[in-house]
C-alpha cells in the first residue's frame, strides 16, 4: 500500500532515495524496484531488522530489482539528527512520520540539510479532518506511547516545510477507504482486534491491497478528495 506516487516525486533509477521511518518498507521496496540506491531509516531495531532482511531478497531474487539495478540497505537513526552529510540523498520520503515527534521543525530542518539543491521531497501526514475524528473518539488512539503528538492542517505543514527552506510544489489525498476503518476502531475501543466488524473490515482492507480490484479502488480514489486519511505533500529544494 503505497502513500507517494513516485512519478511525482521524480524517482528515478540510480537516485539515492532516503526512505525516513520506513517501518515495514513499503515505499524504500518499491523504489528498489524503480532502481534507486535506497537507505530506509527507523528507530525501531526490530524493523530495521525485518527490512534489511527482505532488501536482501530482492537484491538476489526480485526480478523488478535485478534488472533495475536497485539496491537497499536499512539502519537504525534518529530523525532529529540525521547520521549522514549534507546533499546526499537526491529525494526524500517522510511517510507518516512528524505526527509522532515533538520536534517536526528539526526534522524537517534535517531532511532539508541532506536533500541536494534540486532534489524533492515527499512528507506525508494524517490528514485533519478525519484525524480530528479518530481524536474525538477516543483517547487511547492518541495517547498510547509512540503515539500521535498533534494533528496537521495541510496549510500547517506547507509552512513547515516553507521554513525548512523547502518550495511546495503540490499535494494530494490517499486511501480514504483508511478513514472509516479508523473511526470503527477508535469507536469500538483501539485495541479491539477481535471485533466482528474490525474483523470484517480489514479483510476488505486486505483484499483491496492484495488484489487491486477495482470494486475497491474506484471508490477509494474518488472519495480521496473528500476522506482520504493521508495528505501528501510534495516540495523541492531550491538550487
Amino acid at each position: 500500500m503505497l502513500t507517494v506516487r513516485y512519478e511525482r516525486l521524480g524517482v528515478g533509477a540510480g537516485d539515492r532515495l532516503l526512505d525516513l521511518g520506513t517501518g515495514g518498507g513499503r515505499h524504500a521496496y518499491e523504489a528498489m524496484r524503480r532502481g534507486a540506491l535506497v537507505v530506509a531509516l527507523d528507530t525501531s531495531a526490530g524493523e530495521v531488522k525485518g527490512v534489511r532482511a527482505l532488501m536482501d531478497v530482492m537484491a538476489r531474487e526480485d526480478g523488478a530489482t535485478l534488472s533495475s539495478g536497485g539496491k537497499g540497505s536499512a539502519a537504525v537513526g534518529d530523525a532529529r539528527g540525521l547520521p549522514f552529510p549534507r546533499h546526499c540523498f537526491d529525494r526524500v520520503i517522510a511517510a507518516e512520520v512528524l505526527e509522532h515527534i515533538h520536534e517536526d521543525g528539526t526534522v524537517l530542518a534535517e531532511l532539508a540539510r541532506v536533500l541536494r539543491p534540486g532534489g524533492t521531497i515527499a512528507v506525508t501526514v494524517p490528514r485533519w479532518a478525519p484525524e480530528l475524528v479518530n481524536w474525538a473518539l477516543s483517547d487511547e488512539y492518541h495517547e498510547t506511547p509512540g503515539g500521535h503528538v498533534r494533528i496537521y492542517r495541510r496549510s500547517a505543514l506547507e509552512r513547515r516545510l516553507a521554513a525548512a527552506g523547502l518550495v511546495v510544489t503540490g499535494h494530494h489525498h490517499a486511501h480514504a477507504l483508511h478513514s472509516p476503518y479508523w473511526w470503527l476502531r477508535s469507536a469500538v475501543g483501539v485495541g479491539r482486534d477481535d471485533h466482528p466488524l474490525v474483523r470484517a473490515y480489514h479483510r476488505l482492507l486486505v483484499w483491496d491491497i492484495t488484489a487491486a480490484t477495482p470494486w475497491t479502488r474506484l471508490p477509494d480514489a474518488a472519495l480521496n478528495p473528500l476522506l482520504g486519511k493521508s495528505v501528501v505533500v510534495y516540495a523541492r529544494k531550491p538550487v
